[in-house]
């Protein structure tokens, strides 16, 4: 089964990347690359697929989630930003910048003992840097791959052929999360954690950007098109690993989206 869906995924991966046009999107250059939208009527359905869906589960669960205690909200990001550590330092090292490689390894060794398995986070009590996340389709921007096609994915939301390809490495490469200790042991932690803190990460994304989200859609005249275009935009700021602090995307993938900043 996983060889069939590499198969699967390498095809619309080569196909899409035809579809954006002979202007060098999968070449390894300096130019500016454009997201074409390749397959807009497919995406336009799996997106309002994806709207159905947040309203009648993703939402409420959402609200029932920004109820909760404000230490335990906070426990659990802190949680889910010590795991996602363990994809962002390989693609520190792999993106050259070996000095952040070791600054994260070092937060994710602090907040892994003394901030509890991750609940804490006395790292940046100590002085730490911001931590910023990394993932495998930043890199793949770095090395100079465009961004092919745009695609909207069921459930997961925007991304591109790029970010997906970048996701299949995660996944399909073996096991997610390295858990550098587990009873002492240097062990793999399973694809079913790693689908759990995806699902938390997405549910802590949409609780923070509620009414965000909600003016967005009744302010835009295309929600699709404002989505798109918000999703392309932040993608290439992180890969030229530009912070702003005035708009970022929705929709949570990966690990790697950040909540809306209306500041």
């Amino acid at each position: 089964m996983n060889r069939f869906l590499k198969f699967i995924f390498l095809f619309i991966f080569l196909t899409s990347n035809a579809l954006a046009g002979s202007d060098g999107d999968l070449q390894l250059s300096n130019k500016s690359k454009s997201t074409k939208d390749c397959f807009e009527p497919l995406n336009r359905a799996t997106f309002a697929f994806n709207q159905t869906l947040d309203k009648a589960i993703l939402k409420p669960v959402a609200k029932g989630y920004r109820s909760l205690p404000a230490p335990i909200k906070k426990g659990t990001g802190n949680v889910l930003n010590n795991l996602s550590t363990l994809i962002t330092i390989p693609n520190n090292l792999l993106q050259g910048d070996f000095k952040l490689a070791g600054i994260n390894t070092g937060r994710l060794v602090v907040n892994t003992t003394l901030g509890i398995l991750g609940i804490f986070d006395p790292a940046s009590e100590m002085g730490f840097p911001v931590y910023v996340k990394e993932d495998y389709g930043q890199t793949l921007g770095t090395w100079g791959v465009g961004p092919g096609c745009y695609l909207v994915l069921p459930v997961l939301g925007p991304s591109t052929t790029r970010d997906t390809a970048g996701m299949f490495i995660n996944v399909m490469g073996g096991d997610p999360y390295y858990n550098i200790s587990v009873n002492g042991n240097n062990e793999y932690l399973d694809s079913q954690l790693f689908a759990v803190t995806k699902i938390l990460s997405g549910v802590e994304f949409r609780s923070n950007n509620i009414e965000s989200l909600n003016n967005l859609e009744t302010n835009s005249v295309d929600f699709y098109a404002s989505v798109k275009s918000l999703y392309t935009q932040d993608r290439a700021n992180k890969i030229k690993n530009i912070q702003r602090g005035s708009i970022e995307v929705i929709y949570k993938e990966d690990d790697d989206w950040e909540e809306i900043d209306t500041k």
